[in-house]
């Protein structure tokens, strides 16, 4: 069964696009927790980055560059901005779809959650 964010890679699912290139998409979150809260997601399925192999490391950077470029297109690179990946129940994962999430625009508090 597809998971919701590869029914949106899909384009079964409609979303606000920041980002789309070969490897990845940048959606803008239906439930942001900061003015800025965009989700960076692979195309190609990974669970989690607990599941991820050294085959994934390209596509790893990939994520984290294009994170990076978000948060310039989006203004928020200056003011800083937090990338933040959840693995598992217990750390937050409720799509096993790895992604990043970029917020910005806000102070945020540390620790975090």
């Amino acid at each position: 069964m597809k998971t919701i964010f590869q029914k949106i890679i899909d384009r079964e699912i409609p979303a606000k696009l920041a980002h789309d290139d070969e490897h990845c998409i940048a959606i803008h979150d239906v439930n942001p927790q900061a003015p800025v809260h965009v989700l960076i997601i692979p195309k190609r399925h990974i669970a989690r980055v607990g599941e991820a192999t050294p085959a994934d490391q390209a596509l790893l950077g990939h994520l984290l560059l294009t994170a990076a470029a978000v948060a310039k297109k989006l203004g928020v690179a200056e003011s800083g901005y937090r990338l933040v990946i959840n693995n598992g129940r217990d750390g937050g994962e409720s799509v096993p779809h790895l992604h990043v999430h970029l917020l910005g625009q806000r102070p945020l508090a540390w620790p975090p959650g």
